[in-house]
């Protein structure tokens, strides 16, 4: 397979979009792009040119919580299918069971290791293709 996995990572803070950018480096066969807030990632994939392959979407932002940028996104007819993956501190079973039913294909706790999330991303796309 000679196409990278396209995987958007959503998150108000610096730190940790820095973090997930390198650690996401480690896996060559992944394209990574990042947006700070739901109305970033409205406006990079307003036209349709780029799409991922799953996005992976912080829950806890200003302005729009993770749940409303998923909504927004699956209003869109190029991006309401893209996967998505919340990121959240909130991991309770009754959590993510909560965000599985919204429509998440998953959760990534945070804190997370930043030297496996690559094999968990890729973990996360094999089960949406599967789908």
């Amino acid at each position: 397979m000679t196409d990278r996995l396209k995987i958007l990572y959503v998150d108000d803070e610096a730190d940790i979009r820095t973090i997930v950018e390198m650690a996401l480096a480690l896996d060559p066969g992944m394209e990574v792009r990042l947006a700070s807030s739901g109305q970033d990632v409205l406006e990079m994939l307003q036209q349709g040119a780029w799409v991922p392959d799953l996005a992976l979407i912080d829950m806890l932002m200003p302005g729009m919580t993770g749940t409303d940028v998923m909504a927004a996104l699956r209003e869109r007819g190029w991006t309401a299918n893209i996967p998505i993956v919340f990121v959240t501190a909130s991991a309770w079973q009754r959590d993510i069971d909560r965000f599985i039913d919204a429509g998440a294909l998953g959760v990534i706790a945070k804190p997370f290791d930043p030297l496996t999330l690559a094999e968990t991303v890729r973990s996360f796309a094999e089960q949406a293709k599967a789908e």
